[in-house]
C-alpha cells in the first residue's frame, strides 16, 4: 500500500491529549532547537512531552546516566514540542541535523520509512531477546511494527481505549454496568432520564475520541476498516451493523445532541463535574480529571451481538533514523533505554500502559485497580486502525489525519444519514487518497 498525499497528525497514537490536560504548562517543556547538547559524533535523543514536565526531566536524566561500552557514542536529550512537530523533525532530517534515535507521533516512524529515513529496528529486536526484555513484552506489541523489510520502530507504551463509568450515577439511576451492546443502550437510557450524558464522546476542533469510538464500535464487532491484506472493506456488514448501532445510541439521546462539537477540554469537564455516567476515553482518566475518589471506574469491554470484543489500540514507539553518527550507538543507546523505562512509571510519570508485563508488576502501577483490570481485560483484546490486519503502514496517517474520518463522525453523531451511506462516503473518501 502506498500514500498518494502524506498527511501526518501529532496524536500519532493519543497518549497526546492526556499529556496536554495532565499539564497545562505543556509548551514551556524542555527547550528549543538550539538546545541539543553533545558533539558531532553524540547520539541525539529527540522526545516529546508525554506528560508534565516532570516526565522530561526524569527522561532526560534517563539518557544522560547512559554510559556507552567501548567504541559507542554517548547520548543527548531534547524536547520537541507537538506544535509543528512533523515540520520539525522533516526539516531537521532533511538537512542531516535531525536525531539518530526519536519518540514522536504513532505513525511518524511508518511515513519517514517510506522516504528511505528509517534504520530497521532488527538488531535492537535481537539485543532483546537475548537480556530477556523481548519475553517480556506483552502479547501482540511487537506485530505492528514488523514490516516486510524489518521492525520499522520499537513500541514503548500503550494508549489504550477504555469503557469507564462513573458508578454514584449508575446507582443514582438504578442502571446496571453495560457488558454489551443491548446494556449498553438501555444503561444509556437510564442515564440520560436522570439528566446525565449516557454515552460521552466528542467530535470538536482538535477532538478524536468520535473518531476512535466509531473505528472501536467496528473493530469490536468483527470488522474494520480495512481487510487483513490491506484493502479498503468499510462495506462489510458487520461495520454496517455497528454504525447502525451507534446512530441507535445517538436517535434514543444516549449521546448528547451537542457531541459534535464537544472538544476534549468539554469532555473532561462533562466527567468531572459528573455530566457524563458512561464512554470511551484515554487510560488514567480519574488522574485526568482529578478524581481518584474510586467513582470513575473502568468497566470491562463489551460484548458484541456476534461473541466478538475487543479495543482500540495506539502503540507508541520509538525510532531509530539512517542519518546517525554510528548505527551501532544508535542501537546500544536503545537497547539500554528499553531497560529504563520501569523508572518512568515507578515515578508514577506515565498515564499510558507499559508494553512490559514486568512494568505492569511493579507496585505503582498495580496499586491502581483500573490498571490491573485494563491489562488483564483490555490489553489482550487490543487492535490497531489496522484492523482486520496487524500491520502498521504510511495509509493509516492518511485514515487518522485525513478529513473522511472527521467527516464520518460528524455524520453519524448528528443523525444526518443511514449508516450504509455514510460508511460508503467514508470509502469514497479513503479512496480517493490511499491505495488499496
Amino acid at each position: 500500500m502506498r500514500t498518494t498525499r502524506t498527511t501526518f497528525t501529532r496524536r500519532g497514537f493519543l497518549g497526546l491529549a492526556a499529556a496536554a490536560a495532565a499539564s497545562p504548562a505543556l509548551a514551556a517543556c524542555g527547550g528549543g532547537l538550539g538546545s541539543s547538547g553533545g558533539g558531532s559524533d553524540t547520539i541525539k535523543f529527540w522526545d516529546m512531552p508525554w506528560s508534565t514536565p516532570a516526565y522530561n526531566t526524569a527522561a532526560k536524566k534517563i539518557t544522560e546516566a547512559y554510559t556507552p561500552s567501548s567504541g559507542r557514542s554517548r547520548a543527548s536529550y531534547q524536547t520537541i514540542q507537538w506544535s509543528n512537530f512533523y515540520q520539525t523533525f522533516s526539516s531537521a532530517i532533511a538537512s542531516k541535523t535531525g536525531p539518530a534515535v526519536s519518540t514522536g507521533g504513532g505513525f511518524q516512524a511508518f511515513q519517514f520509512d517510506e522516504q528511505g529515513q528509517i534504520a530497521h529496528a532488527d538488531n535492537v529486536i535481537d539485543a532483546l531477546r537475548k537480556n530477556g526484555q523481548y519475553d517480556d513484552f506483552l502479547p501482540g506489541v511487537l506485530d505492528p511494527f514488523k514490516s516486510d523489510k524489518g521492525y520499522v520502530a520499537v513500541p514503548w507504551q500503550l494508549d489504550m481505549r477504555v469503557f469507564w463509568y462513573r458508578k454514584s450515577l449508575f446507582d443514582k439511576a438504578g442502571a446496571t454496568v453495560p457488558t454489551d451492546w443491548p446494556s449498553l443502550l438501555e444503561a444509556g437510557k437510564a442515564l440520560k432520564r436522570i439528566g446525565v450524558i449516557g454515552f460521552g464522546t466528542g467530535a470538536g476542533t482538535g477532538n478524536f475520541l468520535g473518531n476512535h469510538f466509531m473505528i472501536a464500535m467496528m473493530i469490536s464487532n468483527g470488522g474494520g476498516v480495512f481487510t487483513p491484506d490491506g484493502h479498503l472493506d468499510l462495506l462489510s456488514d458487520r461495520n454496517v451493523e455497528a454504525i447502525e448501532f451507534v446512530r441507535e445510541l445517538v436517535s434514543n439521546g444516549v449521546t448528547d445532541p451537542a457531541a459534535v462539537s464537544y472538544t476534549i477540554d468539554n469532555m473532561d469537564t462533562q466527567w468531572k463535574s459528573s455530566k457524563t455516567g458512561y464512554g470511551l476515553y484515554v487510560t488514567g482518566l480519574p488522574q485526568r480529571v482529578g478524581d481518584t475518589s474510586g467513582d470513575i471506574i473502568a468497566a470491562s469491554p463489551l460484548t458484541g451481538p456476534h461473541g466478538d470484543k475487543a479495543t482500540l489500540v495506539f502503540p507508541n514507539n520509538i525510532m531509530m533514523y539512517e542519518h546517525t553518527p554510528s548505527q551501532a550507538s544508535s542501537e546500544a543507546f536503545l537497547v539500554y533505554y528499553m531497560g529504563q523505562l520501569k523508572h518512568l512509571w515507578q515515578q508514577k510519570l506515565m498515564s499510558a500502559l507499559p508494553v512490559f508485563k514486568s512494568i505492569t508488576q511493579l507496585p505503582e502501577f498495580a496499586g491502581d485497580p483500573n490498571n490491573v483490570k485494563i491489562v488483564k481485560e483490555y490489553q489482550p483484546i487490543a487492535k490497531t486502525f489496522a484492523s482486520r490486519g496487524t500491520a502498521l503502514d504510511a495509509n493509516i496517517a492518511v485514515l487518522d489525519g485525513g478529513q473522511a474520518i472527521n467527516q464520518f463522525t460528524q455524520t453519524i453523531l448528528t443523525g444526518k444519514s443511514d449508516a450504509r451511506t455514510a460508511l460508503k462516503t467514508f470509502q469514497s473518501g479513503l479512496q480517493s487518497v490511499i491505495k488499496s
